[in-house]
């Protein structure tokens, strides 16, 4: 059971890494006393309210739905033009990504790196290196909210 648990942690750890403002791990009512600090395989990897461009963080409202996809890309290839309608999480499994947010800028992501994506903001991925881009991508939506929506060129 204990095993089982700390997997639980390991996999809730970015949703409440300093939710408790202590380093006890709040799981389902029950506390896990030092949970972060007595595991060594833990490691946080990002704490974030906001979207990479400084949006809050929205949820929308409705019955949740996750959605996780290893998404890979390869030289040259782009996402195309398209935005979030609800919190998206990416973390840079290979590769650098490139992403241009318009009037908003462009921003390099490499591997390791972690971000909150802008939500309803129209950016474009693009695999600008001689190296495939793989990341790890959690769409955190509702019944009925689209993880990406594409825009016309």
């Amino acid at each position: 059971m204990r095993r089982v648990l700390s997997a639980c942690v390991a996999c809730l750890v970015m949703f409440t890494a300093g939710c408790g403002g202590d380093d006890d791990l709040r799981v389902a009512g029950t506390t896990i006393d030092g949970a972060l600090d007595s595991d060594e395989r833990i490691v946080p990897v990002l704490e974030a309210s906001e979207t990479i461009l400084g949006q809050p963080l929205e949820w929308p409202s409705g019955p949740a739905t996750l959605t996780s996809v290893v998404l890979t890309m390869q030289p040259g290839e782009e996402t195309g033009r398209h935005y979030h309608e609800a919190p998206l999480y990416a973390l840079i499994l290979e590769g650098t990504l490139t992403v241009d947010y318009g009037e908003n800028g462009t921003r390099t992501y490499r591997e390791g790196d972690a971000l909150m994506e802008a939500q309803e903001i129209v950016h474009n991925g693009m695999n600008l290196s001689d190296e495939p881009v793989k990341l790890l991508v959690l769409n955190m939506g509702a019944e009925g909210v689209a993880n990406t929506v594409l825009v016309d060129e």
